[in-house]
This record gives structure tokens, sequence and C-alpha cells, in this order.
């Protein structure tokens, strides 16, 4: 039973993986009450994925790539379709979309030069993450059920824009300091 629970992680990563089209297909075809529920269903496994990942030590390599690509289909998804629907501006899908692009070229190019770089999230990015789902569940939520936004709309908007900008410099603050690693062992004469 515990070798059929080691792998449980790893299937509900995988779930997530394929709910991330499914949302936008939803949202596409305008089934937003149930885009909106298996959008908080994909939430609740990645919740639990980690759970019992870090909990009963049944985290793997293929888990610990898979999670995050996941997390960022399903993200990109939504958010896209969201913006295809005119219910989150454009610019901060780009914004997101740009960020997350920046984050992953330099890592490649971080570990292509050997620079010395943990890959590990942040704070801020954690909290930019939180934050994006969050932004995501609500819209998508108030597209589900009709409610109104006017109360937060642009303005929750320009904060995760805000949280995202900060994040993104954080990370670069982090690549800089790594690839200067390099660079000053390339300057310096052997």
């Amino acid at each position: 039973m515990i070798g059929l629970l080691r792998h449980l992680p790893n299937v509900l990563t995988s779930l997530r993986l394929v709910a991330a089209p499914a949302v936008a297909a939803l949202l596409f075809l305008g089934d937003y009450r149930v885009a909106f529920v298996v959008f908080a269903v994909a939430g609740l496994s990645d919740a639990v994925d980690g759970y019992l990942a870090k909990r009963f030590g049944f985290s793997t390599r293929f888990g610990r790539i898979l999670d995050p690509i996941a997390d960022k289909a399903l993200m990109f998804a939504a958010f896209v379709m969201l913006a295809i629907l005119g219910e989150v501006p454009l610019w901060l899908v780009l914004l997101i979309i740009g960020r997350d692009a920046l984050i992953t070229l330099g890592l490649f190019v971080g570990v292509a030069a050997q620079a010395p770089i943990r890959v590990q999230p942040l704070i801020l990015g954690k909290l930019c993450a939180a934050l994006q789902v969050a932004y995501i569940a609500v819209h998508m939520g108030a597209l589900a059920f009709g409610l109104p936004l006017d109360a937060i709309a642009p303005y929750d908007a320009y904060a995760l824009a805000v949280v995202a900008a900060v994040s993104t410099l954080d990370y670069i603050g982090i690549w800089l300091k790594a690839m200067r690693v390099v660079w000053n062992k390339r300057a310096s004469p052997s």
C-alpha cells in the first residue's frame, strides 16, 4: 500500500497538468462554473501533493521537475483564456508570462555558464505565485457566478503587477550575483 501511496503526489501533479488544457477549453466553451471547479480542485491538489511529498518523504526527482511545470501550465492556460475573454488585462498576462520566461531563460543561461545558482523559490516569488492563484480564482469565480469586481478591479491587477515586477528584480539580483562569479573566474588570469 505504501508503494502505491508513494506515487500519489506524482499522479496528482500529472492530473494538474491535464487540468490546464481542460480549464482553457472549459473557459473557451463558456462553461465557467466547471472551469472554476476544475481550477479549484487543481489548486487543492497542489497543496495535497506537496504535503504528501514532504510529510511522508514521497518526493521524487520527476515530481520536483513536473510540479512547477504543472503549476505554470495551469496558470498560463487560465491567464491566457481570461485575457482572451476580456476578464483580465492583456498587459498583466504579458507581464506574468514575460516574468516567467525571463526567470527560466536566466536559469538556463546560468546553468549553461556553470554559475552557482540554487534552484529554489524566493519568498517574493512564492508571494507572487500565491497572488496569481488568488487573482485567477477571484476573476474566474466572478465570471462563474456573475459577481461584480468593481470594488477591486483594476487595483488587484496593479498590485499583482507590482509584486511580479519586484519579484523579477529579486531573481535578477540573484542571477547577477551568480553570473558575477562566472565573469570574475573568466577575467582572472589562470
